[in-house]
């Protein structure tokens, strides 16, 4: 029991943040897939997101010069690349430490932004907290490994109902809703469209994390070393801040995972209304505002009823209508177009 507590205890929640930025990773990679597949026809759109992701890596290494106190003395951006200049000069960990915002953090800074403006737009508080409890059998690598997967399943149905009771015609819940998009079409540069010499995938990620480990090990080893400690203190004091605390992490990766799904179902949409002939391709974007607004009417002129029901059903017509608009659309737009391409035959008198 003393040895699940005080050697493995405090490696549960850091396994499960690891786990859930590799699973991060690989939704990353299926967003990315389906980009590929309209690259071709929306090379605006592929720059578009390109730009996104480059933009957070840049500010994500201009944040860790900032707090690393080194200093951003100019910095430059476009949609290839964006170069950061410090305005002086460190080497060592605060180095190390600005280094590791440019790698690591675009999977975490910009979901953190994003649930700062959660707290502050969710009807539910996102009350996360654990009830103290004496029970040392709690701080073992098992129980901790639950109580670390508890707090995921709390903000998760906290953040998924916020999503399915979100209100369009909100500024604030429209915003929000365009900057999880935004998270998630850009959460680090793909370079799709782009001839790149080097691949850029999950590999690369985790190459690049693993390069930067190496480089200064002891640096990783000494914030261990403080990991254990905040446990110990957590242990001693007999509460769940530490699990709690690195629970965030946890939700930081939740909130790209579900960014990363909703980028790659608009991509998949996008490829979709590809397929159908003429301008008749724009109806299904030009019907999803005009299914919402109605609905949202319906409800409220009619219905008497202005509440997050209303806001759910709205939001389920939008999409279901949008379905099978656009399923509609590419029954009557294809029936005379063949699955395979045919070729013309030469040389046929």
């Amino acid at each position: 029991l003393l040895i699940s507590i005080l050697v493995f205890g405090p490696l549960a929640t850091i396994f499960g943040v690891l786990l859930f930025w590799f699973i991060q990773l690989l939704f990353i990679e299926l967003e990315k897939y389906f980009l590929s597949k309209i690259s071709d026809s929306h090379d605006k759109l592929c720059k578009f997101t390109n730009f996104l992701g480059v933009f957070f890596q840049t500010i994500c290494h201009a944040l860790g010069y900032t707090i690393t106190r080194i200093g951003v003395a100019s910095f430059y951006i476009n949609i290839h690349h964006g170069v950061i200049k410090p305005k002086r000069e460190k080497k060592d960990f605060f180095k190390w430490l600005s280094n590791g915002f440019l790698f690591i953090g675009p999977f975490f800074i910009p979901g953190f932004l994003l649930l700062i403006c959660l707290f502050l737009l969710a009807d539910v508080p996102l009350n996360v907290s654990i009830v103290p409890d004496v029970n040392y059998y709690k701080y073992t690598f098992s129980n901790q490994m639950i109580t670390f997967g508890g707090n995921l399943y709390v903000f998760s149905k906290v953040f998924l109902g916020f999503l399915f009771n979100i209100d369009l015609l909100h500024p604030g819940h429209l915003g929000f809703m365009m900057l999880l998009i935004f998270l998630g079409m850009g959460i680090r540069p793909s370079y799709v469209g782009e001839k790149k010499k080097q691949k850029v995938d999950l590999l690369y990620d985790i190459k690049n994390v693993l390069m930067h480990i190496k480089q200064r090990p002891f640096y990783v080893a000494l914030m261990f070393l403080v990991t254990y400690f905040l446990f110990y203190v957590s242990f001693l004091l007999r509460n769940e801040w530490y699990v709690t605390v690195l629970s965030v992490f946890g939700w930081l990766s939740i909130i790209s995972i579900i960014a990363s799904i909703i980028a790659a179902s608009i991509f998949f949409f996008i490829r979709k209304t590809d397929e159908i002939s003429g301008v008749l391709k724009i109806v299904p974007y030009l019907s999803a505002p005009v299914f919402y607004v109605l609905s949202r009417a319906l409800f409220f002129f009619y219905l008497q009823s202005y509440s997050n029901l209303a806001c759910f059903v709205s939001l389920i017509i939008m999409i279901t209508s949008v379905f099978f608009v656009t399923l509609f659309l590419l029954k009557i737009t294809n029936k005379f177009k063949t699955k395979i391409v045919m070729r013309p035959i030469l040389g046929i008198v």
